[in-house]
């Protein structure tokens, strides 16, 4: 048998992992991978950033569930500017696997072109870093890494490979593809502590559940919902939870959490973790019980003492919880109590209506995302994408999210800049869906230019940019705490002219009457798109309204 290089031996047991679309922004380091890629029929995405390709693997992953994103990065820089891609999905726990290249390793210490110590950087940052030395070691090695990326709560991995590792052949018949397995063994909870888990509801009145990212990792969407349906508990969702329980479910609430965290008597934590998202457990009262649900016993317990904990997937305990619960008569039903709060529900959305429906000019920011909620209710199976600070939380409050998966925003981390490569990946994943940005103006220019590469690969995604020239979660504490707006106001850009001069469609709006007919002209260009809407810009926050 002819001798084979290390690309090509990368790409095999990349493909022997079910990978088929590879994230890059080429480099002389990595390029033998792309000889491998193209052997075994991986498409190859290049961007314009290699943040963005990082981005562009860590949403591949959260779209793809049993699958692992993969991104490819050239050595010194290329690596560098992939760590807050990284970084990212090491707070949102996606199963990533960076390949970085390297300097020779004949020359190592000896200051190779862009030659540093990329395992050194990125360690803190993933759950698995190491160096390949031997070519025909490269599939176990990344079988390695895979194992690592997918096992108890995943996250991301990083392989680095010396360049003359990666360029050099070595007799077939030296190497083994390893059997590579990118789903994890589903790991069911103690039973004894799903009983002290009933108990604690048993005993409750005012029980709340928070549904939250392992429940996306677990794939325990059904059995959540079976759960909640039985039980009729309150349900909100965090992080990567949206999307796990259908906007139609009486069981799913979103403007009442505060209130039915602050009267609670029981808090289920189903994959959301106490921290700044839950105000470090500070909100839930001290006398109320915790029942916690994660993956693995390092994430139980963070800010707050666990009284039930059930580590394992997630699905295994909601379906142990309702076996247990049964076998042991215990019949659970707060619908009383979600009704209490389904009241509150109803308050809080009669009191927004003046600000969905409003015709001021600039335009308010929820009419903004008004319109954009009734026209994204005449698509199939749209995909949303939050991109930025104030009106990606407005955003969130007022778009329903209909499925798993339909919406990705950061995660904990609060990047910005994921827009256009998480859109990239999205599109890619799911090309029946249409794809939608939900940018700050602030965020478009992070990765704007990634533009391009949808340009390029024919992929029409539409970005709509809240445009109030500034940077608004920034804007007023600054002006609040200072009386100044120093490194906080932006120009009123036209990002769409630059997404035409890019080769997409663009349209500007200043008018509500203007958006939707935008949307729709968006649309229908079958070009990647930018709607650029000129909001209002809210200075100071005073008597329950910005002004």
């Amino acid at each position: 048998m002819p001798p084979v290089h290390g690309g090509k031996l990368a790409a095999r047991a990349l493909r022997q992992a079910g990978v088929d679309t590879l994230f890059t922004l080429c480099g002389g380091h990595i390029m033998p991978l792309y000889d491998g890629c193209a052997e075994q029929g991986i498409r190859i995405v290049d961007v314009r950033h290699e943040q963005a390709a990082v981005h562009a693997a860590d949403a591949w992953a959260r779209c793809r569930p049993g699958s692992i994103g993969v991104a490819a990065i050239t050595a010194g820089p290329g690596v560098t500017d992939g760590v807050t891609g990284i970084a990212n999905a090491w707070r949102a726990h996606s199963p990533v696997l960076v390949i970085g290249g390297q300097g020779p390793f004949e020359n190592l210490r000896r200051g190779s072109l862009q030659e540093m110590d990329h395992v050194g950087v990125v360690r803190p940052i993933t759950k698995f870093a190491d160096t390949v030395y031997q070519t025909h070691r490269i599939p176990e090695y990344i079988e390695l890494a895979v194992r690592h990326a997918v096992c108890g709560m995943p996250g991301p991995v990083f392989l680095e490979i010396p360049m003359d590792v990666f360029y050099a052949s070595v007799d077939e018949d030296r190497v083994r593809i390893p059997r590579i397995r990118s789903t994890p063994p589903q790991i069911a909870p103690v039973r004894a502590d799903v009983r002290a888990a009933i108990e604690c509801l048993a005993a409750a009145r005012r029980p709340v559940l928070m549904a939250g990212t392992s429940v996306k990792w677990s794939r325990a969407e059904e059995a959540l919902n079976r759960f909640i349906r039985e039980t009729h508990i309150p349900t909100y969702t965090n992080g990567m939870g949206r999307g796990s329980v259908s906007p139609d479910s009486p069981e799913l609430l979103n403007r009442s959490r505060r209130a039915a965290l602050e009267r609670a008597d029981c808090v289920v934590l189903a994959g959301t973790l106490l921290d700044f998202r839950m105000r470090f457990g500070q909100g839930i009262p001290e006398n109320a019980s915790i029942v916690q649900l994660e993956m693995e016993a390092t994430l139980i317990g963070q800010n707050r003492q666990a009284d039930a904990a059930l580590v394992g997937n997630l699905a295994s305990s909601f379906e142990m919880l309702l076996e247990e619960s049964k076998n042991g008569g215990v019949q659970l039903d707060f619908s009383a109590w979600r009704d209490e709060m389904r009241a509150i529900e109803v308050e809080a959305e009669a009191a927004l209506e003046a600000a969905l429906n409003s015709d001021e000019t600039p335009i308010d920011p929820r009419r903004m995302c008004r319109d954009l909620r009734d026209w994204l209710a005449t698509l199939e199976d749209p995909i949303v994408i939050g991109d930025g600070g104030d009106i990606v939380a407005t955003a969130a409050k007022i778009l329903p999210v209909r499925r798993p998966g339909a919406w990705m925003d950061p995660g904990p981390l609060g990047t910005l800049g994921v827009g256009m490569p998480f859109a990239l990946a999205a599109q890619l994943a799911h090309p029946a869906s249409r794809v939608v940005i939900v940018y700050g103006d602030g965020s478009f220019g992070l990765n704007g230019f990634e533009y391009d590469t949808a340009v390029r690969f024919g992929l029409p995604i539409i970005g709509i940019v809240g445009n109030d020239g500034a940077w608004g979660q920034m804007m007023r504490p600054q002006g609040a705490v200072y009386g100044r707006f120093d490194a906080t106001l932006l120009a009123y850009t036209r990002y769409d002219k630059v997404v035409a001069a890019l080769g997409g469609h663009g349209e500007h709006v200043e008018r509500p009457e203007e958006l939707r007919p935008a949307l729709e002209r968006a649309a229908a260009s079958g070009k990647p798109a930018l709607v650029n809407v000129v909001i209002r810009q809210d200075r100071e926050y005073k008597g329950g309204l910005y002004v």
